[in-house]
């Protein structure tokens, strides 16, 4: 082919959203951030399946409406934040589209560099060694290479060539997976479907296994050997916060200091790693990794104001990776609660709370406390862009306040409040990471207030409670200092230090519980999971009770999968 329309530019679409279902979980296996995280390819797989129903029964010929009709199916299903990246890219590449009936073999090289370029705007933190890296370098790469003579054939066949490339170049940007033994798993993913559509362009259209292997390494693209256990100490890149922020100097007036660049890069450097300084004009941009994110931001205020905060735990972990399974309870829940909900319309109000909780037990909590919307999801369930957009429609109001509870659903929150274009409804997300967060930041919400104090003191509470949380353990290694032996309970704090990784889930409590106290904390709260008896809820809170007498001690049956005990401290 010389050009290509919109159907045969569906049918490559398709086949590559069906070649990474097909490996999904190969691509899972890659996230060990020090633990393994586990959702990436499922993450990504529920984006792309998105895109690919939108498209499925369109017979438009213009590939301007077939690839807008894709993007945005990707993005109201975007999970995650390698899924919303994901979505980003072909956003990019419809952009490039826009008004055209075909594209040809030049224009279809430039729309994966415009592909790249969305993507890159779109990410606060443009790490490199990860999924932006094998866009940038396989676009930038395709456009260099690619000639008027070549077909459309060719042109996938040298995009393929130079995502696999750039895919084995990613432990060299990205210290962490090198140390790992492991490519980047967005990446990856997104070399999967790049495969999936050179398949389709050369006449091999990749169709749907009834059953992904997931325990078998079938990719030619992830080599066996990129699968490594891995043992990560404090002192790795990997292990910590990904800390971004975009900073306005200040003047003396205003209360600053003088900003002096080489003094601001060196404290930064000695309270962290992987630093990325950038200066224009009055706005200083920074990127580090480290493991006190409130210290860096503390300083920098110092000479100026703060105009977007990012922090992202790097060392994220994902247990009970059933991604099938799991991703039916999730649609399935949805639905439950979405009909529960399917009364009269609701009329309309000033102010509506959406929080995400995964267990009854939570999910009355949040009712109690003024949710009008739940939308389910935790660790290993993320919503969708689409799922927020949908909660926020139901709920009829003009101020819409979110809280994420997990920080790997921030994102998708975050881009569900840029695409809502109802009149009159001004969505506010509060970057809740934990359910403990945000349950301590709706004690703080009030329609007595307006909207801006409501949003203030929302958000002023995430950072006056301690989380943590006991989990089993999926395999064993060492993570700084800590011995972790697979099926053994860990309890772990908030920035996902573990405290203790014992045989027994109570001892496990207690000793995350006696991290978390000191003499300034008042409150104890203790969320119990759907694997612990009466019994067990009873003799924690009779010995939470006995040993801290001086807190408010509150033990409730919280029903959560995966996790025996999520904890706030006050």
């Amino acid at each position: 082919m010389k050009t290509i329309n919109g159907q045969e530019l569906k049918q490559l679409f398709l086949s590559g959203a069906n070649n990474l279902y097909n490996h999904y979980p190969e691509v899972d296996k890659l996230n060990v951030f020090p633990v393994p995280d586990g959702d990436t390819g499922m993450n990504m797989n529920l984006t792309l399946t998105s895109g690919a129903k939108e498209i499925e029964n369109k017979n438009d010929i213009a590939i301007s409406v077939i690839a807008q009709s894709f993007s945005r199916g990707l993005l109201m299903g975007a999970r995650g934040n390698s899924g919303v990246i994901t979505s980003q890219i072909f956003k990019g590449f419809s952009n490039a589209c826009a008004g055209k009936k075909q594209l040809n073999v030049r224009e279809f090289a430039e729309a994966f560099l415009s592909a790249k370029e969305t993507a890159y705007k779109a990410v606060m933190r443009p790490v490199e060694g990860t999924i932006l890296t094998v866009i940038r370098e396989a676009s930038s790469a395709l456009v260099d290479r690619v000639k008027d003579s070549f077909t459309i054939e060719q042109t996938l066949d040298i995009l393929l060539e130079e995502a696999k490339k750039s895919l084995a170049h990613t432990p060299d940007l990205l210290p962490v997976l090198k140390q790992v033994g492991v490519v980047d798993s967005g990446g990856a993913g997104l070399t999967i479907v790049f495969e999936g559509m050179a398949k389709a362009a050369h006449g091999k259209f990749v169709e749907r296994e009834t059953n992904p292997a997931k325990d078998e390494m079938s990719s030619p693209i992830i080599a066996p050997e990129t699968y490594a256990g891995a043992q990560l100490s404090e002192e790795e890149e990997g292990y910590g916060y990904c800390t971004q922020f975009i900073l306005r100097l200040g003047k003396p007036e205003d209360g600053k200091k003088p900003f002096v660049e080489k003094n601001f890069q060196k404290f930064l450097s000695n309270n962290g790693n992987s630093l990325v300084l950038v200066r224009d004009d009055d706005i200083v941009k920074v990127h580090v990794h480290t493991l006190t994110p409130g210290t860096m931001l503390n300083y920098a205020q110092n000479y100026g104001e703060f105009l977007t905060i990012t922090i992202e735990n790097m060392s994220e972990e994902h247990h009970n990776i059933q991604n099938g399974s799991v991703a039916t309870d999730m649609f399935g829940n949805i639905e439950r609660h979405r009909m529960a909900k399917k009364e009269e319309e609701r009329p309309w109000t000033d102010f509506g709370v959406i929080a995400v909780s995964s267990g009854e037990g939570l999910d009355e909590m949040f009712k109690e406390l003024g949710v009008d919307v739940i939308v389910s999801g935790g660790q290993t369930m993320n919503p969708s862009t689409e799922d927020f957009v949908k909660a926020v429609t139901e709920i009829h109001a003009h101020n819409v306040y979110i809280l994420p509870n997990n920080g790997n659903i921030v994102m998708a929150a975050n881009q569900a409040a840029e695409v809502i274009d109802t009149e009159g409804v001004k969505v506010n997300v509060i970057p809740s990471k934990t359910i403990p967060q945000g349950i301590a930041s709706l004690m703080q919400y009030s329609t007595e207030m307006s909207a801006e104090e409501i949003t203030e003191s929302m958000k002023e509470a995430l950072g006056m409670i301690k989380s943590g949380s006991v989990t089993y353990a999926i395999k064993d290694t060492d993570i700084n200092g800590v011995h972790v032996t697979k099926d053994y309970y860990m309890g772990m704090k908030e920035d996902k230090e573990i405290v203790s990784c014992v045989k027994d889930k109570l001892e496990a409590l207690k000793s995350l519980v006696a991290s978390l106290v000191n003499e300034d904390s008042f409150a104890l709260s203790i969320y119990v999971g759907k694997d612990c008896s009466e019994k067990e809820e009873k003799e924690v809170s009779e010995y939470m009770s006995e040993t801290y007498p001086n807190l408010e001690v509150n033990v409730r049956k919280g029903g959560q999968p995966v996790y025996s005990f999520l904890v706030g401290v006050e």
